[in-house]
This record gives C-alpha cells, sequence and structure tokens, in this order.
C-alpha cells in the first residue's frame, strides 16, 4: 500500500480516542497494511490508526529480531498487566527527536479482532508488551510522554519545540 504521513503533535487527533471497529473490512485491512509501510519505514516496532489520522481502533505490532511477524489488532483491549514493571525509551514520529524512558507492565493480556474479523487473546512479553501497551494508549488518545511527570513532560515538549 503506501508510507503515510504521520500526524504532527499537537494535532487534536491524537488526543481523540479512535472509534471502535464493527467488523474487519477490506479498507480496514488496507489501513493495516499502510501502518505496517509506515512503521517499517520509520523503523518502528508499532503504530496506531491515529497516527496517520485514521480515527479507527486499528494498530499493529512487530518486535520481532528479524521483523516480518506482524500481529494486527482491532479494538485492542487489555485484560491483564504484570505487576513487573520494564524502563523502556519511548518515541513517537509524531513528536519526531524526543524520547523518554517510560516504565510499563512487563507482560499484557490482550484480547483484540484479528485480521480474520475473530476474537482473538494474546499474551504479550517485554518488548512486544511495551509497544502493545504504547499503541493501545495512542488509540485512546494518550501519548507516552503522559506518563512521566509535569515537571519532565513540560522539559519534553519544550525541547520539541526547540527541534522544529
Amino acid at each position: 500500500m503506501a508510507v503515510r504521513p504521520c500526524l504532527p503533535w499537537p494535532d487534536k487527533r491524537l488526543r481523540t480516542p479512535a472509534a471502535e471497529i464493527e467488523q474487519i473490512t477490506d479498507a480496514h485491512r488496507d489501513t493495516w497494511q499502510d501502518l505496517i509501510d509506515t512503521m517499517e519505514a520509520m523503523p518502528g516496532v508499532g503504530m496506531g490508526a491515529n497516527q496517520i489520522g485514521e480515527m479507527v481502533r486499528l494498530a499493529v505490532v512487530d518486535a520481532s529480531e528479524k521483523r516480518g511477524q506482524v500481529v494486527r489488532m482491532a479494538n485492542p483491549v487489555i485484560l491483564h498487566s504484570s505487576i513487573d514493571l520494564r524502563p523502556h525509551e519511548e518515541a513517537s514520529p509524531n513528536l519526531p527527536g524526543v524520547s523518554a524512558v517510560i516504565k510499563r507492565s512487563r507482560a499484557v493480556t490482550v484480547e483484540y479482532l484479528n485480521d480474520a474479523g475473530k476474537m482473538e487473546t494474546r499474551d504479550f512479553v517485554g518488548l512486544w508488551a511495551t509497544s502493545v501497551q504504547h499503541q493501545i494508549d495512542h488509540l485512546n488518545g494518550k501519548m507516552y510522554f503522559d506518563h512521566l511527570s509535569k515537571v519532565k513532560r513540560d522539559m519534553l515538549l519544550r525541547k520539541a519545540r526547540k527541534l522544529k
């Protein structure tokens, strides 16, 4: 399909929760492919549809070392999160040039509609879990820096403005 431009922060769509999907259509499959193409071009380990201006609850993740193991998710919901936290440096193509270490659950169990339109439940661990949580945040209108203290968040956003 195509590498799509990412919305620049502070586009209001990045703060708007994406709409649930009733059933998987060919248009959704096309959006997933655009997300994969865009993610691979960065390169990144995940992407939510609202990052490219599609306001639907679609996301992709691929934290594999060799790539090509992408998981396509619609309406992903975290059913369980481990209490063990894992710090990881996170960033977003919507706010290029800055990043921050965020602590997220080391493992999560997620329920979602897969590309065949069937409900699936899957466990994600490590970088996979971090990416899934990051993408679900995007679909909920949250950015990774929302997990920072106000002081750290303000510093990060000031730095990002200077880079523009």
